[in-house]
């Protein structure tokens, strides 16, 4: 007898009377579904989620040099970054992305003019510094 690739939890009291069962579920690959007051929620595993983003999120990072400092920018976003080196302005981009995250979840994500960043946003939480900094160089579409 073969598994149904979705598993479906109509309610939130059901997902969590079977929560073992949930996570097993999400981690042996098999869509997730709990639904709650007419919204439908998904469980997967972080890692899963973070490599899509890595693969669909263009990071469009830019190097210049200009009076002996390299400047870092990311094409159609607004981070600018400079550093004595490369690897100063990557380290100072993925700072400023890193508190641009924290200002979007506190604050930003209704901006109409940042709205669309969610999946950047969770590229950011979902990565260590090592994959950001991978992803400035590899990622994207």
């Amino acid at each position: 007898m073969s598994q149904s690739a979705t598993v479906d939890y109509p309610s939130y009291s059901s997902a969590r009377a079977h929560f073992k069962a949930v996570l097993d579920a999400s981690e042996s690959g098999r869509s997730v579904t709990v639904s709650r007051d007419g919204q439908v929620s998904v469980v997967m595993q972080a890692e899963h989620l973070r490599k899509f983003f890595f693969r669909t999120v263009s990071p469009r990072v830019e190097l210049a040099s200009e009076d002996g400092r390299v400047i870092a920018l990311m094409s159609g976003r607004p981070f600018v970054s400079e550093g004595a080196t490369v690897d100063d302005a990557l380290a100072d981009l993925l700072e400023s992305l890193r508190e641009y995250a924290e200002d979007w979840e506190a604050r930003l994500q209704h901006a109409p003019n940042h709205q669309d960043n969610w999946a950047l946003i969770q590229l950011v939480k979902l990565s260590s510094d090592e994959e950001l900094l991978e992803w400035f160089e590899r990622g994207g579409e």
